[in-house]
C-alpha cells in the first residue's frame, strides 16, 4: 500500500514500523473473511482493511473523529487476520500505534475514562480484584442484570498444595493478575504436572501483571514498566539457568512473547527482554515435549467427551493451534467437532467489559460451536476465556491443565 506520513506522524517513535506495516498491505480483503467484528458488523471500518485505512489517513495527516476512535475500539485484537494474510501484514503492531495516536488526539467521554482507568487500577492488581470480586459476590442479586452477569456465578476451585522444589530441571511461572483470584487451582495444578515431569516450579517474588492490560488499553508506557519489573524479578533465576518461563494463560504469553520487540529500543532492558520472550513458554509447549505416559488416564477412567475452545492468542498469535489438542488426546480424551473454531470467543482481554454486546454476541455463537457436538465438558487455555464462556451458565468451563492433573492415576 503506498502511503506518505504526514510530517507530524514521521516524528512518532515508531513511524519506521508504522510505514512498513502500511506498505505490506495489498488490500486484497482476505483479512475481512476471518474478522469476528466485520461477521457481524458488515461494515467495512470494523474489519482489519478499513481499519488499516483509517490509521493510514491517520499517519497521512487526514482529520481524526470520534468515530475513527469506535472503530478501533472495536477491534477485539485477536489477530485472526495475521492468520489469513497471504502478504504477513503485523496488523496488531499497527493498531497499538494507532489506537494511542488516535487516544493522544481525541479525548474520550468521561464515561469511558472512568472505566478505563478503573479497569487499569483494579485488574493488574491481585489484591484489590480479589476483594472487589468477594464483594461483588456477596452484593450480586442486588446489582444490575448487565453487571451481576460478570460477577461469576460458579465457585473457583481451590489451588490446593503446590510441591516444594526438588528436581534438577527448574522453570518460573508467571501467576497472573486476575487468574489467582477467577481460577487459583490452574496455576497449582501446572505446578503438580509438572512436579509429576520431574519439572520443579520456582516462586520468584516481584513478578505481576504482565502489562498487557495496561498496553492495549493505550497506557503502553505503564504497560512496558510492568514488563521491565517482571524481568527484574526474573533476571537472576534466569541468570541462574532456570529454562523457561511457563505461562498457563495464553493472552499474558502472547504479550511476554513480545517483551523483545516493544522493550528493543531500550538500552537497558533491550537484551534481557529478548532473552526472556526466548524463554516463554505457554504451558502446552512444555508438556508438548515430555513423555507423557506418567499422565496418562487410570485404565478403568473413562475418558470424557470435551470441547477444547482455542484462544486466539494461542492458535493466531502463538501459533500453537493443535498443541492442547494433541496433548489431550495423548492422555486419553475425546475431543469434540467445534465449528468455525478460529473465530474469537468475544472475551479479549477488556473487551467483554468495553464492547459487552459484541462480545455477548461472539460468546453466544461461540457456545452454540462448543456445545454443537454435545460435550460434557469445554475446555480452554485462557482465563479471560474461560471466565468469559463460563459467564453464559451453559457448559462448565474450566482450565485444560486441570483436566489432566484430575485424570491422573
Amino acid at each position: 500500500m503506498q502511503t506518505r506520513l504526514c510530517e507530524s506522524a514521521q516524528a512518532l517513535p515508531r513511524a519506521d514500523e508504522a510505514e512498513q506495516i502500511l506498505r505490506a498491505c495489498v488490500h486484497c480483503g482476505f483479512c475481512n473473511a476471518t474478522c469476528p467484528t466485520y461477521q457481524i458488523l458488515g461494515n467495512e471500518l470494523d474489519g482489519p482493511r478499513g481499519r488499516i485505512y483509517l490509521i493510514k489517513q491517520m499517519l497521512e495527516g487526514a482529520p481524526v473523529t470520534r468515530k475513527t476512535q469506535e472503530h478501533l475500539d472495536r477491534c477485539l485484537s485477536c489477530r485472526n487476520c495475521e492468520t489469513t494474510c497471504p502478504s504477513g501484514v503485523n496488523y496488531h503492531r499497527l493498531l497499538d500505534i494507532g489506537r494511542a495516536e488516535v487516544e493522544r488526539r481525541i479525548a474520550r467521554p468521561a464515561s469511558e475514562r472512568l472505566l478505563h482507568a478503573g479497569l487499569r487500577h483494579t485488574i493488574p492488581h491481585p489484591a484489590v480484584f480479589d476483594a472487589l470480586l468477594r464483594a461483588g459476590r456477596l452484593l450480586r442479586p442486588m446489582l444490575p442484570r448487565a453487571l451481576k452477569h460478570k460477577i461469576p456465578a460458579r465457585r473457583a476451585r481451590a489451588a490446593g498444595a503446590r510441591p516444594m522444589p526438588r528436581h534438577a530441571r527448574l522453570v518460573l511461572m508467571l501467576e497472573g493478575c486476575v487468574q489467582p483470584t477467577l481460577s487459583p487451582n490452574t496455576n497449582a495444578a501446572a505446578a503438580r504436572v509438572l512436579d509429576r515431569l520431574g519439572i520443579s516450579v520456582v516462586h520468584v517474588d516481584g513478578a505481576g501483571c504482565c502489562g498487557a492490560n495496561d498496553y492495549h488499553m493505550n497506557a503502553q508506557p505503564a504497560g512496558l514498566d510492568r514488563a521491565r519489573r517482571n524481568i527484574d524479578a526474573w533476571w537472576p533465576a534466569v541468570e541462574a539457568g532456570a529454562e523457561a518461563i511457563v505461562i498457563t494463560a495464553s493472552g499474558c504469553g502472547a504479550f511476554v512473547k513480545e517483551y523483545g520487540h516493544l522493550l528493543g529500543d531500550d538500552p537497558a532492558y533491550a537484551e534481557k527482554a529478548r532473552r526472556v520472550s526466548e524463554i516463554a513458554r505457554d504451558l502446552a509447549e512444555v508438556l508438548a515435549g515430555e513423555p507423557l505416559e506418567p499422565l496418562a488416564a487410570a485404565p478403568d477412567t473413562t475418558p470424557r467427551r470435551v470441547a477444547f475452545h482455542c484462544p486466539c492468542t494461542l492458535q493466531h498469535a502463538q501459533k500453537l493451534g493443535g498443541a492442547v489438542e494433541q496433548i489431550l488426546r495423548r492422555v486419553g480424551f475425546e475431543l469434540t467437532a467445534v465449528p468455525d473454531s478460529h473465530l474469537c470467543c468475544g472475551s479479549a482481554g477488556t473487551y467483554s467489559i468495553t464492547q459487552p454486546e459484541l462480545a455477548r454476541k461472539l460468546r453466544d455463537n461461540k457456545l452454540d460451536a462448543l456445545e454443537s457436538d454435545r460435550p460434557e465438558l469445554i475446555v480452554t487455555a485462557n482465563i479471560g476465556c474461560q471466565t468469559h464462556l463460563d459467564s453464559a451458565g451453559r457448559t462448565e468451563v474450566r482450565h485444560w491443565i486441570e483436566l489432566v492433573e484430575a485424570s491422573l492415576p
